[in-house]
């Protein structure tokens, strides 16, 4: 099917989806939920709703501190020329969908201007309708978004690719890399180049990170080898570099307010923080190896109310301690908390993938979100500790809840919510 018949049908579904009537096929399931999701806030499909771009000053310092800065040159070499030679342009966005970066054919850089496709526009989905910037971000995964899979009928003219980049250093999302252009320059190609392009991202920001770890721990291993007691060194994301002591950490969650002076990590206890170049040196209280138990009157906040972050949250007589989880971690923290009494590996696995014979790959995944909840999650079976007070902050909408999740246990629970 040729890009104009294939745009026509799209048009006939989308009507047929606003109207509330059976359309001629079935939407992809990525684009059916995303219409979902507008309809629901009320976005006018038939106009663009355009705020206010970001001044360039502000622009600048995002791109400053943006993660997505080190890896740029590698996703320039990747999609520039391509794109323009196939009259795109490449679009790099942050995590709230500023775009930061545009490059590519000269032409299409014009039609983006009138499209308001412009440095600092705002393109999230909740503001400019399903895109293949702001729908990736939502949905945790690569989207093509072909002509009228638009939801805002001013977008029908273009076709666009992106893929949502993740820093393998925190597990954060950063942001988003897309290709775009007109409907009759699209091929079906586009979305695997634009994907492994931000795999390539991916996998250049882990060996920085390996390289910084290596420079960290050639500065540590001297400092430790004369400290008594146990110790180890970090690097601003909580990842070890050396330890002493004590047995070794993988990662460390910190939290965002973290610093000199004395400080207390769920999974440590009370610790002693001094900086060190590219990270910090913990000083570890005597006592026993094993992480501190639960404080009475403990509160665990489980927050799932957005569509691409959410946060646990533990509260108790020795401070409070935030942890941004990945989509994964999230989901498997909602079935724990949704089930009180507890909930066994096969039980797990039959909740997330349908098959309850998945239990080695549940048990690894509690195993690392137990490395940042340590006293708060019992095992066997897998529950919350029975002294935690444990609230769940769900989205305003049922279907918004965990919107990228596949997992059977989750997809009801958007169906008919309890």
């Amino acid at each position: 099917m040729d890009s104009v018949r294939a745009a026509r049908l799209l048009q006939g579904v989308r009507a047929a989806a606003l109207a509330g009537q059976a359309p001629p096929v079935e939407p992809r399931p990525v684009i059916e939920q995303s219409w979902d999701r507008l309809l629901r806030c009320g976005l006018d499909p038939d106009h663009d709703f355009r705020t206010g771009l970001l001044p360039r000053v502000e622009v600048e310092e995002r791109r400053r501190n943006s993660p997505l800065l080190e890896v740029l040159p590698t996703l320039r070499e990747g999609l520039v020329s391509i794109a323009d030679a196939a009259q795109h342009i490449m679009v790099v966005a942050d995590a709230d969908a500023r775009v930061l970066w545009r490059e590519g054919h000269p032409s299409v850089l014009r039609r983006a201007d009138g499209h308001g496709f412009e440095l600092g526009a705002d393109w999230s989905e909740a503001t400019v309708g399903t895109n293949g910037v702001g729908t990736p971000l939502v949905a945790g995964r690569p989207v093509q978004v072909f002509s009228a899979e638009h939801f805002v009928r001013t977008h029908h003219p273009w076709t666009c690719a992106g893929s949502p980049v993740t820093d393998p250093r925190d597990g954060k999302l950063i942001g988003v890399v897309d290709i775009s252009g007109p409907i009759d320059t699209m091929h079906p190609a586009t979305l695997a180049l634009v994907n492994s392009v931000a795999r390539l991202a991916e996998a250049e920001l882990r060996t920085r990170h390996l390289i910084g770890l290596d420079r960290l721990r050639a500065v540590a291993v001297p400092l430790l080898s004369r400290v008594g007691g146990r110790a180890l060194a970090v690097d601003a994301n909580g990842w070890t570099a050396a330890v002493t002591g004590m047995a070794p950490h993988d990662r460390l969650p910190l939290p965002k307010s973290f610093g000199p002076g004395r400080v207390w990590l769920a999974a440590l206890g009370e610790c002693t923080v001094e900086p060190l170049p590219g990270g910090w040196l913990l000083r570890l209280d005597d006592g026993a190896d094993a992480p501190r138990g639960l404080d009475p009157g403990t509160f665990v906040v489980l927050d799932l109310s957005g569509t691409r972050r959410w946060t646990v949250t533990v509260s108790g007589a020795s401070g409070s301690w935030s942890h941004e989880l990945s989509p994964r971690h999230a989901e498997l923290l909602y079935l724990l908390a949704a089930h009180p009494a507890g909930r066994t590996a096969s039980e797990l696995a039959e909740d997330m993938f349908g098959d309850p014979a998945r239990t080695v790959t549940v048990r690894a995944e509690l195993s690392r979100v137990r490395r940042y909840l340590s006293g708060v999650l019992d095992h066997r079976p897998y529950r919350f500790h029975e002294d935690a007070d444990v609230q769940i902050v769900l989205p305003e909408h049922p279907a918004d809840l965990l919107p990228q999740s596949t997992a059977p246990a989750v997809v009801r629970a958007r169906l008919d919510p309890v």
